[in-house]
């Protein structure tokens, strides 16, 4: 039976391996945030190494997907991870599981100066809604994932949306991580240093991106921070992004059913306030806001 506390052995051999001939385990750390797969940080001696081990559970996809997301990636100018390993048909290990390169910092959704930390995530965002269209062709369509079908859209904003699902998928196609919130990024000194988790990394319009952190700005911090974002975002390209409130709509209809289950995103990084009932008031709080603008 795989113990989902501890890497599995078979990955930590592989951890070695990579590492070199003569490499012992120092140390592995659990990293906290997220829900999909269980991660940790292991450092290597003689020589001197990082990686991350993310394992995924049996019947999960998202292994492949990853797999799939960073090789078509390549570190993203650094932004993303690079693929070191993985195992998807039980070589080395009990269930599927990647190894990936560190990215030196880690998740802060407690900033001591919100305006700038979001300013930081627009900006990265930007950079990668700028990827070159040539990696795009590797990657599914968001409309095809279950997260960004017309099905999959619920409460007060569903019907909206779904009437405006010619007008969202007009819009051209960028590289998305759609999963961007604050906890998949990673800091170092108050510098974004990278962003992780992108088993979903997929085709689709800026706004799936933009959307979905706006709401996770709004349900941490209100809509001055959440603005915040979006200024830095269209600062960094160059133009306002057209129907804002549109990709704020369609983001809340996709969470709708699912938010009071993000507690254990947030508690474990220091937001144990936002518990289910916080979390769906301020959704819903969101929601009728912004449907005033739609």
């Amino acid at each position: 039976m795989v113990d989902p506390t501890v890497p599995s052995q078979g990955a930590l051999a592989e951890v070695r391996w990579l590492a070199g001939p003569s490499a012992t385990i120092e140390r592995v750390l659990s990293l906290k945030g997220g829900q999909h797969a269980a991660t940790w940080r292991v450092d290597t001696a003689s020589p001197a190494r990082t990686m991350v081990v993310r394992q995924f559970p049996a019947d999960d996809s998202a292994a492949a997907r990853e797999t799939q997301a960073l090789q078509t990636l390549d570190g993203l100018g650094g932004l993303a991870p690079t693929l070191l390993g993985s195992d998807l048909a039980g070589r080395w290990s009990e269930c599927p599981t990647t190894l990936i390169s560190w990215l030196d910092g880690e998740a802060d959704i407690t900033p001591s100066d919100p305006d700038a930390w979001a300013a930081q995530l627009g900006r990265a965002l930007a950079r990668v809604h700028a990827a070159p269209s040539d990696r795009l062709s590797g990657l599914p369509s968001v409309y095809d994932r279950s997260g960004g079908s017309r099905e999959a859209l619920a409460g007060p904003a569903a019907e909206r949306i779904r009437s405006s699902w010619p007008q969202i998928t007009a819009f051209p196609d960028v590289l998305t991580h759609s999963d961007y919130w604050s906890g998949n990024v990673v800091w170092r000194d108050g510098v974004l240093t990278g962003i992780v988790d992108w088993s979903g990394a997929a085709r689709g319009p800026p706004g799936f991106d933009v959307g979905w952190c706006r709401l996770d700005l709004y349900l941490l911090f209100g809509e001055r921070i959440a603005d915040a974002f979006l200024d830095a975002y269209e600062d960094a390209i160059g133009h306002p992004l057209a129907d804002v409130p549109l990709w704020d709509g369609w983001a809340l209809a996709r969470s709708h059913d699912g938010v009071t289950s993000w507690v254990p995103n947030y508690a474990p990084l220091g937001r144990g306030d936002l518990d289910e009932r916080e979390l769906r008031w301020r959704h819903a709080q969101w929601t009728a806001r912004r449907l005033r603008q739609m």
